[in-house]
């Protein structure tokens, strides 16, 4: 196989606040990188070790050539992103006021990862890809919602392993209660899927009341509702493995037989959270393919996750497979 991940969904240019604890009103300077979470997995998954290529679309625009132009650099495989004319490659403004403010705002008008087309999925040989990444905003709108869907079909009659990032951006929806419904009917789909435990409260909303976002904190929204009962259904509708982020406590793997494993964080002084979860995931995935097991996985992708965190960035800060290991070898080890 020539690839060892593919990932779908969105791409942007993300600009960082470089006043770390500067009110977003007092930013003054602003840092550059590449981000979205297939993005910012892709990146890590490829310093890791692995063959990594993207699904996404970009404008006719010079931050769409940022855009591609940071991923070569990177390795990560290009030749799956489309250039779409009349949209406008997006942006993200993300503030940085640790320990628990992290403002996101969104440029999305006419975002192009939104108009990803089945023609486009077709030109894709899934027999060269030994995984797939699905993130939950890539379902939030039509047509990329059933070309990732379709796409996802065909990956998993080739046998691929299929990975969902569940991924709520509530901003994204049109009403946050279809996200649930939404991804709730793709989890079929699926083999293995990473969370948090507020997007997995996502999943089983019923009331757009039941979500709060303080200080526009888009990515770390206060969610109502019973944990217990989206994991269950989670794991009813025929998924191997679910993984629930806990951020500094690490990560609690659910299975389908009831079986539940707690692994441990790594304990850092935290700058800025943002990207941590897809610094998991780039983690988890490698150890997966390297056939490690679920805790070894899952301590490799913690620790990817804590370095993440003491940074001021996501994919433009993910570590190499070297740097993790001594990472976790300082840290106690496996």
């Amino acid at each position: 196989m020539k690839f060892d991940l593919i990932t779908f969904g969105r791409a942007s240019i993300d600009l960082y606040s470089k006043n770390i604890g500067a009110e977003f009103n007092d930013i003054q300077l602003l840092s550059t990188a590449i981000g979205g979470s297939p993005v910012n997995i892709s990146v890590g998954a490829q310093r890791l070790g692995l063959k990594t290529s993207i699904v996404t679309a970009i404008g006719n625009d010079p931050v769409g050539g940022f855009i591609i132009n940071t991923l070569q650099q990177e390795r990560v495989d290009v030749s799956l992103i489309n250039t779409i004319e009349g949209t406008t490659s997006t942006a993200v403004v993300c503030g940085i006021v640790p320990p628990d403010k992290f403002p996101l705002v969104f440029y999305r008008d006419k975002a192009p990862d939104n108009y990803i087309t089945i023609d486009m999925v077709n030109t894709i040989d899934f027999a060269q890809h030994r995984s797939f990444l699905m993130t939950g905003t890539a379902l939030s709108v039509e047509p990329t919602r059933s070309a990732a869907i379709y796409a996802t079909e065909k990956a998993r009659a080739k046998g691929t392993t299929i990975f969902l990032d569940i991924d709520f951006r509530a901003n994204l929806w049109h009403d946050v209660r279809a996200f649930g419904v939404t991804l709730r009917q793709y989890l079929p789909l699926c083999d293995i899927v990473i969370g948090t435990e507020e997007e997995l409260l996502a999943m089983g909303l019923t009331d757009s009341d039941q979500v709060k976002i303080k200080d526009s904190a888009i990515s770390s929204p206060t969610i109502e509702g019973d944990i217990n009962v989206v994991i269950k259904q989670i794991l009813s509708s025929g998924v191997k493995l679910l993984l629930v982020k806990t951020g500094a406590k690490g990560v609690i793997a659910y299975y389908p037989d009831g079986k539940e494993e707690s692994i441990p964080g790594f304990p850092v002084e935290v700058v800025n959270v943002l990207g941590a979860g897809d610094s998991f995931a780039s983690g988890f995935i490698y150890g997966y393919l390297q056939n490690w097991g679920t805790y070894k996985s899952a301590r490799l992708a913690n620790a990817c996750g804590a370095w993440i965190v003491t940074k001021q960035g996501c994919s433009n800060y993910a570590p190499t497979y070297d740097e993790i290991i001594q990472f976790i070898e300082d840290k106690g080890g496996f």
